[in-house]
């Protein structure tokens, strides 16, 4: 990594966000930690994923202390036409714009992609909401489980359990805030190019529906439908397809291969199995994978997880025992790597975070603020703004900005 470029690569960018919850903070949070100068812009109060517990401090909760690093934290009463007037004063020096607002309440803060060109005529902005502008579902509210349930993510697990249900983790947030992310570096190289600044839209039922159908599109790619295809890859929709119980835990055990499926055969004492047209070759295996599934899920019972990894590795059979989040930060590999880290915050004391996982030219990208108190950095940037002290403390006085 070149010294201009120390705190990574997009040192030197200027990134003013206007979002909440998880999907844009997780966004600008991946553009920070590449070494983006991100600015928050937050209500009085800050966004509600302060107040959640624990929380050593007011307004610090676990979410925000990761969720906010290697951002700056400016409050804005955007309700005022003062703290309106502001955030045009902040946009003019800025590169990029993202916000999460739907369409009807970002125009009406007259913060539109129309408004903000005006400004900055090279920005690159950046809305994320739940639907796309053009569809019916525009104005509507979105967050995590509506979009699992409208994308077909839900309905997935229903093929497990019998039931749709929830997949366990933010996925639709987490997904569409690195796809906020990859948009907008998209946006900047092209700009960089001599494209100028532009509109970007990343509406979240419209990428979560891309991410399902990467490989549930399958049987129904070509079209017109072929008679009897049913829709979703089928290996995946199995009921059979899950963790395998052993002597002492659960363990994913993963035949690939063709030569992983003979060693296994082998190691359960059914050899003659690899000979058998069904399951030797790759091609033919997703129509028996029912049969295959029950047969690893009975012998995994007869040997504990070391032993299972042991063979695998020898025969580099994919494997991995099945972690609970208790165990991860002890995993070998994590903590060989560092990647869960305690470190120290100035005013909350030690707190665990995970690390960028991506390295450069061999180095990883370190902490360079840790999450701001609420509006700890609003003169700061107020006045890097062009305001005047005199103007601070006006704002100041109206409650349109605050400081801790």
């Amino acid at each position: 990594m070149t010294e201009k470029f120390a705190d990574g690569p997009l040192s030197g960018l200027r990134v003013l966000d206007l979002t909440s919850v998880i999907m844009g903070p997780y966004a600008t949070r991946i553009m920070a930690d590449l070494g983006a100068e991100v600015i928050r812009i937050e209500q009085p109060g800050g966004d509600p994923q302060r107040h959640y517990q624990p929380a050593r401090s007011p307004g610090m909760s676990g979410a925000s202390m990761n969720l906010m690093r290697n951002k700056r934290s400016l409050v804005l009463d955007l309700k005022t036409e003062a703290g309106r007037a502001a955030v045009r004063r902040v946009l003019k020096k800025m590169d990029v714009f993202v916000h999460n607002l739907r369409p009807a309440t970002i125009k009406r803060l007259g913060l539109a992609y129309v408004d903000v060109r005006a400004i900055k005529p090279d920005i690159i902005y950046c809305s994320a909401a739940g639907f796309g502008s053009k569809g019916p579902y525009a104005e509507r509210p979105a967050y995590d489980d509506l979009i699992q349930a409208g994308s077909g993510i839900a309905g997935l697990q229903g093929f497990v359990s019998g039931e749709p249900a929830y997949v366990s983790t933010v996925v639709c947030d987490k997904l569409s805030g690195q796809t906020i992310a990859w948009a907008v570096m998209a946006a900047l190289v092209q700009r960089a190019r001599g494209g100028g600044g532009q509109s970007v839209e990343v509406p979240m039922l419209e990428a979560s529906v891309d991410f399902v159908f990467v490989e549930h599109l399958y049987n129904n790619t070509f079209w017109p439908d072929e008679p009897g295809a049913s829709w979703g890859y089928p290996r995946l929709l199995s009921a059979n397809r899950k963790p395998y119980r052993t002597r002492d835990g659960h363990i994913c055990l993963m035949p690939y291969s063709d030569r992983n499926w003979a060693d296994f055969f082998a190691c359960i004492g059914q050899p003659e199995l690899k000979d058998d047209e069904r399951y030797a070759k790759l091609k033919n295996r997703p129509k028996h994978y029912e049969f295959l599934y029950s047969l690893v899920s009975k012998a995994a019972l007869e040997k504990t997880n070391a032993e299972w990894v042991a063979f695998c590795d020898q025969k580099d059979i994919p494997c991995m025992p099945v972690r609970r989040l208790e165990d991860i930060e002890n995993d070998p590999h994590v903590r060989a790597v560092d990647l869960i880290q305690i470190v120290d915050h100035p005013t909350e004391g030690k707190y665990r975070t995970v690390r960028n996982p991506v390295s450069f030219a061999g180095r990883h990208l370190g902490i360079r603020r840790h999450a701001p108190r609420l509006g700890q950095d609003s003169i700061e940037v107020l006045v890097d703004a062009g305001f005047t002290q005199s103007e601070i403390d006006e704002l100041l006085q109206g409650g349109v900005t605050e400081t801790p």
